[in-house]
């Protein structure tokens, strides 16, 4: 069976380095914000190129301490509205239900599964404060349309990072696109912890001041709360997991973009329609997608998906049930979205990972390619 993530596999290319890594953490004696926490924060926030990242529990909770932070700071009070993709996952739009405001659904392009910048403004109303842009799959979204559209407005650009680790806008990072951004390191994200994780990047003092605190209880100094916080820390032994596998990230990226570009040349089946690249310069042709996900579509989705499975290769799906339709948000379940029911039915994630194999790849194409 080819896996659709060798996640053991990922993780033995360093195994050496993560167990110096956890041995340092048990010998020092401290297991919550101590010194792993703080160079990882340093680390991390230089490689996005902002000025402040804040390590957090997990990407929702990253999400979900940008927008409560906004409302301390009184940019934000309940019943404001964010507009969201609405073929994202469900965690963008839980971290705006979460802190009492209202999430707005935006259609995506079919071509690229991105938010329809152009589809954006005919959504904003006077209660509109944000913008979520969602850097579905890997590929980060028109954020020159966007940031225009919220200077016009007045409103926040919130990223949803989740999936983008390293991605390129132009000559900037993913996390420093907007005023800040929310990251996951769930295991199989690019830069996986070995647990839970997450981070919030920003340029912005005072909001991340007020993100530091409201993650620590609310607090900046220990039994002194400035808020009612909550307790979302990320933790010394995954920062410690994440400062090694940081420092190969990009080599890690580059194997994925090897991976894609192969099966974008090779893969000649005709019922298969690839996921389109927006380009954000000449240079950088294509160096803007760092392929957390490689997702085609197909009318035959689940025809395929059996296929493939019949014939050793693991496919997901990603997302099967767009969150109008999920029953969390059962007021949205008569609402229609066509462009992302079609993409939520005809989806299907390819094996790509930086241990996959040329001969596994082969494989695949071959077998994608025999399919009728």
């Amino acid at each position: 069976m080819i896996p659709f993530l060798d996640l053991k596999g990922i993780n033995s290319q360093y195994r050496a380095e993560l167990i110096e890594a956890f041995t340092r953490v048990i010998d020092s004696g401290w297991y919550i914000q101590g010194n792993e926490c703080k160079e990882f924060d340093k680390e991390f926030a230089e490689y996005c190129g902002t000025k402040y990242a804040i390590g957090v529990a997990n990407g929702l909770d990253a999400l979900i301490l940008i927008l409560r932070a906004y409302k301390e700071l009184g940019f934000m009070q309940d019943g404001d509205e964010v507009i969201v993709p609405s073929n994202t996952y469900i965690a963008s739009i839980l971290a705006i239900s979460q802190n009492n405001l209202v999430p707005v659904l935006v259609e995506p392009d079919i071509n690229t599964y991105l938010i329809d910048w152009a589809k954006i403004e005919e959504k904003i109303t006077s209660k509109t404060k944000a913008i979520m842009s969602v850097h579905l799959y890997g590929q980060t979204c028109e954020m020159d349309n966007i940031n225009e559209i919220a200077k016009k407005y007045n409103l926040k650009v919130i990223e949803d990072s989740a999936q983008s680790h390293g991605a390129y806008y132009k000559d900037k990072r993913s996390g420093n696109l907007g005023d800040a951004s929310g990251f996951s390191f769930y295991p199989g994200k690019n830069l996986g912890a070995l647990g839970d994780g997450g981070a919030v990047t920003t340029n912005d003092e005072e909001l991340a001041n007020t993100i530091k605190a409201l993650g620590n209880y609310g607090s900046h100094k220990k039994y002194e709360n400035l808020y009612k916080g909550i307790n979302s820390r990320l933790d010394e032994i995954q920062a410690a997991m994440l400062r090694v596998k940081l420092r190969y990230l990009d080599n890690e990226i580059e194997k994925r973009r090897e991976i894609a570009n192969y099966y974008i040349e090779n893969i000649t089946n005709k019922n298969i329609i690839f996921p389109i690249q927006h380009l954000t310069s000449k240079i950088q042709h294509y160096q803007n997608h760092v392929w957390h996900l490689f997702v085609i579509r197909t009318n035959k989705r689940d025809k395929l998906q059996k296929y493939l499975l019949d014939n050793g290769i693991q496919t997901l799906i990603h997302y099967p049930i767009p969150p109008h339709k999920q029953n969390a948000y059962k007021e949205w379940n008569n609402e229609t979205y066509p462009i992302s029911e079609q993409i939520h039915n005809e989806i299907l994630s390819l094996p790509i990972s930086g241990v996959q194999s040329l001969e596994d790849t082969k494989i695949i194409i071959k077998v994608l390619n025999e399919f009728r």
